[in-house]
């Protein structure tokens, strides 16, 4: 039985390396249902990141992954336009999972949450998955071809 009945947690996900997956798969693993906010192409770029794959192809890249992985999950992908999402708003979010790295940004979505007189979300923080040189797997080390999407250096 899940622990939670709504969760959210949410990316970029111009490329799934295993960091990414794990994230997905606890988001699955203790919750009915996950609320993935997608990265807008827009909010992207105004944080600095340079994208490979477009919104739609991120989207569709990112059902297919879910649709194999975790089958007859129920999920909803939102379009990101802040740090936030739906996260603020739907007060039936229980949890919100993030990486380790990221824990600050649960507590400043609690912080906004009560200014909206919605209860605090529970913060899950998932470990950094490290490549086998010991240093965290990351999209740009992918993109740099340092690793693989498992951590394997290359």
């Amino acid at each position: 039985m899940a622990r939670f009945k709504v969760v959210a947690l949410g990316g970029t996900f111009d490329i799934i390396p295993k960091g990414h997956f794990v994230l997905l798969q606890n988001g699955f693993s203790i919750s009915s249902k996950v609320i993935i906010g997608l990265t807008s192409d827009e909010f992207a770029i105004k944080k600095g990141k340079k994208l490979l794959h477009n919104y739609s192809q991120r989207l569709e890249s990112l059902k297919s992954i879910i649709n194999k992985n975790f089958p007859d999950s129920n999920y909803e992908i939102s379009k990101l336009d802040n740090d936030f999402g739906p996260a603020v708003l739907k007060n039936e979010v229980e949890a919100l999972v993030v990486s380790e790295e990221m824990i600050g940004k649960g507590e400043i979505l609690n912080k906004l949450r009560a200014k909206g007189h919605l209860p605090p979300v529970s913060i899950i923080g998932v470990p950094m998955v490290l490549a086998e040189d010991g240093k965290r797997i990351s999209t740009t080390r992918i993109k740099n071809a340092e690793i693989d999407l498992e951590g394997n250096l290359l």
